[in-house]
């Protein structure tokens, strides 16, 4: 699994190659345009020089996306990127209607495009080729690292790529006196662009709204948490994504009599198999539970039984007159089914019957509506 700086330094050097070939590609496209008298040719070049923009607007998103937790933001900053995807897949949509709707304004107003000459045709192939070696190579490094912003930037750079082939169909339309193909073109190509724009649109916003993962991998992981040893059960799962990452949180159920650091143990195995099985996995919070309790709904919002300084208090009112009272080493209490189990360690040598005692005992103690039972137990 790679780092956060490891993604950021990947994505920062394919990001400046794009830079490099954008600006190189601009320059190009508007001189051969003016040579040639290509309208075409230049706003092709114009576009390509706007793609500037988006890579600076990646370059600042990875900088401060890929930075960790802070005293603003205790989860991180990943969901910058998710608001880049959601820009560049703005852009994308913007820039399908600008293909169809500069195309058909050209066909309506029968404007005349003058042979461009083969060689400017050649050039326009080269930098089509340029650009779709771009968009393979950005899409290959935002697949391995796992960036949905890069992958973005990526198919912006495909856009590129069939907008400049556009521009050439109208060359080669010019050339030979069919410049109708342009807008034909221009049109599937729009239309290609704009869904590619909505799909990152769409999977950008479901990842805002916290949607979770799919149901197979939620499955996945509850499989994984089940087959650690001392898992009774696990319930209220719950995931969402950031930035290719996942967060999990969920419930592990326990043996209710075991101590609190042993369970504590089991959910800490649990976390560190599910890391192992789902690599994208950066944040997981996991719940110890000593009996089910799903469909319950949240403990916080319901009356909650006494903790031990009041159940203390009480049974020491309850108890005291007791003959066995002096004799108790230790009160271990047992929040189970609504209600409160006492288990009394008396010392090893208390010469007192254990039923008898513990029939006294519950018997002073029934009364109480938190009250379950007791149980004695002697030190040894």
């Amino acid at each position: 699994m790679q780092t956060n700086l490891e993604k950021h330094q990947a994505t920062r050097r394919v990001t400046l190659l794009s830079v490099a070939v954008n600006s190189l590609l601009g320059v190009a496209k508007i001189i051969v345009g003016w040579l040639v008298g290509s309208a075409a040719l230049i706003a092709d070049g114009m576009h390509s020089f706007s793609d500037l923009v988006t890579d600076g607007f990646v370059l600042a998103a990875s900088h401060y996306g890929h930075q960790g937790p802070d005293q603003d933001h205790h989860y991180g900053h990943g969901r910058i990127e998710t608001l880049a995807t959601l820009f560049l897949g703005s852009v994308l949509i913007f820039v399908a209607g600008a293909i169809a709707w500069s195309s058909l304004d050209r066909l309506f107003s029968r404007t005349e495009i003058p042979p461009p000459g083969y060689w400017a045709i050649l050039f326009t192939a080269l930098a089509l080729f340029s650009k779709e070696w771009l968009f393979q190579i950005t899409r290959r490094v935002a697949r391995r690292i796992g960036s949905k912003m890069l992958e973005a930037n990526a198919w912006h750079h495909r856009s590129d790529v069939l907008s400049t082939l556009v521009v050439m169909g109208a060359l080669i339309g010019s050339q030979f006196g069919a410049a109708w193909v342009d807008t034909v073109a221009a049109v599937i190509v729009g239309l290609m662009v704009g869904k590619v724009g909505w799909d990152l649109l769409w999977d950008s916003g479901r990842e805002l709204i916290d949607t979770a993962l799919p149901l197979d991998e939620q499955r996945g992981m509850e499989e994984v948490a089940l087959g650690v040893p001392g898992v009774e059960s696990v319930h209220d799962l719950r995931t969402r994504q950031s930035a290719g990452h996942s967060m999990l949180d969920l419930h592990v159920v326990v043996s209710p009599r075991i101590s609190v650091s042993e369970g504590h143990e089991i959910g800490n195995e649990v976390s560190r198999r599910l890391r192992r099985a789902f690599p994208a996995l950066t944040d997981l919070t996991f719940h110890v539970d000593p009996e089910d309790d799903a469909g319950e709904g949240d403990p916080s919002r319901f009356p909650g039984l006494p903790l031990r300084p009041e159940v203390v208090e009480t049974l020491t009112r309850h108890w005291s007159n007791l003959d066995v009272w002096p004799r108790i080493w230790d009160l271990e209490l047992h929040y189970l089914d609504g209600r409160i189990t006492v288990v009394a360690e008396l010392d090893e040598d208390a010469p007192v019957s254990s039923e008898s005692t513990r029939a006294a005992m519950h018997a002073s103690a029934q009364d109480l509506d938190w009250f379950s039972h007791v149980e004695i137990r002697r030190l040894t």
